[in-house]
């Protein structure tokens, strides 16, 4: 486990301390959500929209927030302090439910805990490349799961579709949504270039509409670049000029292999890096001295 820091109930407290107990209500029937934000090179990007996000994650779940995003991003800024200036750091404000709700079944949304955890994570190299190929599990609607949150109990179906796609090889897996349309990656969102010109996937309420994801599309949009939302078809993918993902946790990052066919990393993914780079570069969200 890398190198950790956790702000609960007023406290900084190191490494993987025991937070929940059996009977606490996320520990057996998962009313857990979190965000991420990322600190690296002194930035900490969209801090104030991950703080936001989670507070809305937690009421969509029905848990109440406790905490204001701005004392969020205050302990954020506070907890980066407790790693070197160039570790890179996965930023994550959580919440869970701690005592059983109506029914049981269901939290109490009084009874609620927070938790800032920052944890070290290297940032991929700007010329890495993973694989990817279609999963056969595929991404929940609205009326089967809570999408419309960064909710915990999502995260165990991609789980299933990264252990598979590896299994066979690849490093990621693409998801379909319930009609059979490209929903995401397991662990980012998708993009596809073709003739100069770059397509995702709408954001149909079957996947996560990433912070970074809704970024890079305005930033390529002011930047020129032509982007569409619209459904997209796995067949599609597989005739893309150039793939890239992005995400929190990534960033920019391209797709170097789709199935058997190999691709190079293009200019409109080194273009969306850049972009994204001089962005986080220009934000007031800022650690270290």
């Amino acid at each position: 486990m890398s190198k950790t820091w956790n702000w609960f109930e007023g406290a900084w407290l190191e490494g993987n301390p025991p937070l929940m107990g059996p009977r606490s209500h996320a520990f057996w029937l998962a009313s857990s959500v979190f965000d991420g934000a990322r600190g690296f090179e002194g930035l900490m990007p969209d801090l104030d929209l991950h703080c936001q996000r989670v507070n809305a994650s937690a009421s969509a779940l029905g848990l109440n927030p406790t905490m204001r995003w701005e004392d969020m991003a205050a302990l954020a800024k506070e907890g980066m302090e407790k790693f070197a200036a160039e570790e890179a750091v996965y930023i994550k404000p959580m919440y869970w439910g701690e005592s059983d709700g109506p029914g049981v079944i269901s939290a109490d949304s009084e009874d609620v805990r927070f938790c800032m955890c920052l944890f070290a994570a290297p940032m991929p190299a700007a010329d890495a490349s993973f694989s990817v190929t279609l999963s056969p599990f595929r991404r929940p609607t609205m009326e089967t799961m809570p999408v419309n949150a960064k909710a915990g109990c999502l995260y165990p179906n991609n789980a299933r579709a990264m252990r598979e796609a590896v299994a066979r090889g690849f490093d990621n897996a693409v998801l379909l949504d319930a009609l059979g349309n490209v929903a995401e990656l397991t662990s980012a969102n998708i993009f596809m270039v073709k003739e100069g010109e770059v397509h995702t996937p709408y954001p149909n309420g079957t996947f996560l509409n990433g912070l970074t994801r809704q970024r890079v599309i305005k930033l390529l949009r002011d930047a020129g670049v032509t982007v569409t939302e619209r459904l997209i078809s796995y067949a599609e993918l597989k005739e893309a000029d150039e793939l890239f993902s992005t995400g929190n946790y990534s960033k920019v990052v391209a797709v170097g292999r789709i199935e058997d066919r190999r691709l190079e990393r293009g200019p409109i993914t080194a273009k969306a890096r850049e972009l994204y780079w001089e962005f986080a570069k220009a934000q007031p969200w800022r650690y270290g001295s």
